[in-house]
């Protein structure tokens, strides 16, 4: 109930359209929905088909001109709706087989599940989820014939309530495996319980001394690293702090890894896959002479704004950072390696069903490359960070095996998780850093991430 193909979790946000929810956005779009009809809900199915159909389906649909034509009510409404959907899609498909006979096609399904979204997890009154979701079908041949069948499912699940699903219903069933494997029964089912919750917004500080300050400012918490985590919604450049460049959006775990980095004044930072540059953020805050690397320009260019939004410093260059043509070694490198990014599920539930079998092992030969060419830029005596927002052992724990078995000169420097903000149970018998969404649930929750700190003898 994905992330780009480089970057981390965070979102360093320079503009966010007017009236679109921000971090707790599916209830608020909810209450909002009585001005949005049918034309929010064609937008949202259009969006979930390209959400399952590949990875990145999702952003490449919210980025469409068509989509961002639409009122601002409208897309607020779709995307949550498509994001509801996402976050529950396993307890809807258990609902739906409960209440169908056999198989209806699949227009007929993608309308029951936006009815059910409905329903069950935003606060449309029952009447109007059933009645838009008969009026969707009105309107194609296709689904048409099912108006009696749609009513009918509909009606009865919004009279009966949702049925009670065990957690592995969440997730697909070859993830579940997966983590099954690699963290057994309870932590899987844990992981799986997490799926459906709505992440809060963490926010990252420019200057950590002001945590009291901003967090009575915007109604937030501090989090054990100095991370805020706030419950507010709406426009975020309305949001105090905003225009005077205090913070950033960046999920408490995205965090983590520069901190691990431990950049010092005056020594030479490489930020390799830096976009969308969170991470950047945080490093230029340390009084450091950061480069920040990434493939993509239109990424890099949020990058900037952000630099220049909190008056912070840091060279950005586009390239490749496999091939990265430059002779320059540094103190201190950052890899936030591209990954399946199945760590990001509270706020990238598409990367749970786009994401296949055969994807994480083609990330990991990425992965697996671009290590090999960080450790060409630490200086000997510096030291490389290497994380991935992915729960896979593939991209993580298997990544730094192999690399110290390739690179004798290097040496991991154990991680101490009261130091950086992680949770104490995150630390591996390796040194490393594995953190789990289901981890500080008395926080509400964090993404999952691998982190590494190799030292270069």
């Amino acid at each position: 109930m994905s992330r780009a193909p480089e970057g981390g979790t965070e979102r360093a946000v320079s503009r966010s359209p007017k009236s679109e929810p921000v971090g707790a956005d599916e209830t608020q779009a909810g209450n909002a929905q009585a001005g949005s009809g049918l034309s929010a809900r064609l937008a949202a199915n259009d969006l979930l088909r390209a959400a399952f159909a590949r990875r990145g389906g999702l952003d490449e649909a919210l980025n469409d001109p068509r989509f961002r034509k639409l009122p601002a009510q409208d897309r607020a409404f779709a995307r949550a709706l498509a994001m509801a959907v996402l976050r529950n899609h396993g307890r809807i498909e258990a609902a739906l087989d409960a209440r169908l006979q056999k198989p209806p096609p699949e227009p007929v399904r993608e309308l029951l599940r936006l009815g059910v979204a409905q329903l069950f997890a935003l606060d449309v009154p029952d009447f109007a989820a059933v009645a838009t979701t008969v009026k969707l079908a009105e309107r194609d041949n296709a689904t048409r014939p099912y108006k009696g069948l749609l009513n009918g499912v509909l009606r009865g699940l919004a009279r009966d309530g949702a049925p009670d699903v065990p957690p592995e219903a969440n997730a697909p069933d070859w993830l579940l495996q997966r983590w099954r494997a690699a963290y057994g029964e309870d932590r899987a089912l844990a992981l799986a319980a997490t799926i459906p919750d709505e992440p809060a917004t963490d926010l990252s500080l420019r200057d950590p001394a002001e945590a009291e300050r901003w967090a009575e400012e915007l109604e937030a918490v501090v989090l054990p690293g100095g991370s805020l985590r706030t419950r507010r919604r709406g426009d975020l450049a309305e949001w105090p702090g905003f225009a005077e460049g205090a913070w950033w959006v960046q999920d408490a775990a995205a965090a983590i890894p520069a901190r691990l980095l431990a950049a010092k004044p005056g020594e030479t930072i490489a930020d390799l896959c830096a976009a969308p540059g969170g991470k950047t953020l945080q490093l230029a805050t340390t009084g450091a002479e950061v480069v920040a690397i990434d493939r993509s320009e239109p990424r890099l260019k949020r990058l900037r704004e952000n630099l220049a939004r909190m008056d912070l410093k840091a060279e950005v260059l586009v390239a490749d950072a496999e091939r990265w043509d430059d002779g320059r070694r540094f103190d201190a490198v950052l890899l936030d390696a591209p990954c399946s990014s199945t760590g990001t599920f509270r706020r990238n539930p598409e990367v749970l069903w786009a994401t296949r079998p055969p994807d994480i092992a083609k990330l990991a030969d990425v992965q697996h490359r671009l290590l090999d060419a960080a450790a060409k830029r630490v200086r000997p005596g510096g030291r490389l960070v290497y994380c991935v927002c992915s729960l896979e052992r593939e991209e993580g724990e298997t990544q730094v095996l192999a690399f110290l078995r390739r690179h004798p000169e290097f040496r991991t420097e154990p991680a101490v998780p009261a130091e950086v903000g992680a949770p104490d149970d995150a630390l591996t018998p390796e040194g490393w850093l594995r953190v789990l969404p289901s981890q500080w649930a008395e926080h509400g929750g964090l993404d999952g991430f691998f982190m590494a700190r190799l030292a270069r003898s």
